[in-house]
């Protein structure tokens, strides 16, 4: 599709690069921007080709937070428009964190306010060892509102509140120690180190992928006197598909499964 504030890319293991395309205001997020991002998910959710998506960015910065303009835009409205504004940005962090296909995260640079919640949405976020990151809306007088469920998820109420607080620019390091990052690298053996993760991906078979992602959100939310029922059933479910099947006979046939090629 012709997108104006992103591109996609898919190769042929079926790997989709979602790429954040407004280097000259370093990937702020628009209201063009968060229309697109989650045209773009739904988009990749529906393809069956597809299998891992990277999301990364081009220039400086990985995400700048909110774009100045788009706060302008906002404040011109009355409290139904910013409402519905609001809205759109926390619609398009959850088709992003729902992606039946693993999301992998290529940070660098800035990753500000709404691009820490771009972070807290992948399922595995590795970044450069020179990125930095903060949540820096309470030094606007504003609060971290549709980030919020997805980077509390992440890192959690204690951290949340260490980082959120004060709204203080932090460095890769620190976002590795508290879980916003899941590996951090210099920033010359970045793309190796997300090749590396698209690699492991692919050796999974991307039904069990997706049936995976909504155990992990249906387990955390489950009352633990049903917890045993509801796994039980998803694995047999598991058992009884046409990847379960297949992943089977193979490892009984000392042979690849359909989905890990020749």
């Amino acid at each position: 599709m012709n997108f104006k504030t992103l591109t996609l890319e898919t190769d042929t293991r079926g790997v989709a690069r979602l790429t954040l395309n407004r280097p000259q205001a370093h990937n702020a997020l628009n209201a063009a921007m968060i229309a697109e991002l989650s045209e773009a998910a739904a988009l990749l959710g529906r393809d069956p080709t597809v299998r891992v998506v990277v999301l990364a960015a081009a220039g400086r910065s990985f995400c700048a937070g909110g774009d100045i303009g788009w706060f302008r835009d906002t404040l011109g409205l009355d409290r139904a428009g910013r409402v519905a504004q609001s809205a759109a940005l926390g619609h398009m962090l959850e088709t992003l964190a729902a992606l039946p296909k693993p999301l992998i995260g290529r940070i660098h640079g800035a990753a500000y306010g709404g691009g820490v919640g771009m972070v807290s949405v992948c399922d595995l976020a590795i970044g450069a060892d020179t990125a930095r990151f903060g949540l820096t809306e309470v030094r606007l007088g504003l609060i971290p509102a549709n980030i919020s469920p997805h980077v509390v998820n992440r890192i959690g109420p204690a951290r949340a509140r260490a980082t959120m607080l004060s709204g203080a620019l932090f460095d890769a390091e620190r976002a590795l120690r508290i879980g916003l990052l899941d590996d951090c690298v210099p920033s010359e053996t970045l793309d190796a180190a997300v090749d590396a993760a698209v690699a492991a991906h692919l050796q999974a078979a991307p039904g069990a992928v997706a049936a995976t992602k909504r155990l992990i959100e249906d387990v955390s939310l489950a009352d633990p006197a049903g917890r045993v029922e509801l796994t039980s059933q998803r694995l047999a479910d598991a058992w009884e598909s046409e990847e379960g099947r297949a992943g089977i006979d193979a490892f009984f046939a000392k042979r690849r499964p359909p989905w890990r090629g020749e």
